[in-house]
């Protein structure tokens, strides 16, 4: 079966962070049948025999990484079957890009299907929820000012839990290209 994990502020090559060849090994070396790192974001999908094979390994390379490079970040894991249905519901589908710099999926924290929801938007309006799966939060951001809004900022606040962002496209290209 193959899963994803995502990891939170991993960009391969910098300081603190696995370079492509670390990264796939610590997954490799933890058990994964196969290890492809996707972008340079701390996305991997890999292959294992089932869930919970797939939690070891993610697991065991995470402790790989900090004894290697210092990487102490968490990382949310999901399998590929449902990021494929995720991307088959098209949640932006209704979504007027006029003034939209971007959607995101943001991978929520296990303890967050416990936490208060957060609120459905940030009070500048550059940041709005447009639904919760469970486990992921589904946001659009617009540029207001010089800057866009953080998806990732906005509900590690709100949720005070880590949480780690992707670009919706990145998603999609994901899913094609491993599901």
């Amino acid at each position: 079966m193959r899963y994803v994990a995502f990891f939170r502020n991993l960009n391969l090559g910098r300081r603190n962070c696995p370079d492509r060849a670390q990264f796939e090994h610590a997954f490799l070396g933890a058990g994964a049948a196969a290890a492809a790192s996707f972008l340079s974001n701390g996305t991997i999908a890999f292959a294992a025999r089932n869930q919970r094979a797939a939690e070891k390994i993610l697991i065991d390379a995470s402790v790989s990484m900090a004894a290697r490079c210092g990487l102490r970040e968490p990382a949310f894991l999901r399998g590929i079957d449902h990021l494929a249905a995720l991307v088959e519901s098209t949640p932006f589908k209704a979504i007027d890009p006029i003034g939209v710099y971007a959607c995101c999926v943001t991978f929520l924290h296990p303890d967050a299907a416990g936490a208060d929801k957060p609120p459905s938007a940030t009070p500048r309006g550059d940041v709005e929820v447009i639904a919760i799966t469970g486990s992921e939060a589904l946001c659009i951001v617009r540029k207001r000012g010089k800057s866009p809004g953080s998806p990732n900022a906005f509900l590690e606040k709100a949720l005070a839990l880590p949480a780690t962002t992707r670009a919706w496209n990145t998603v999609v290209r994901l899913v094609d290209k491993h599901a």
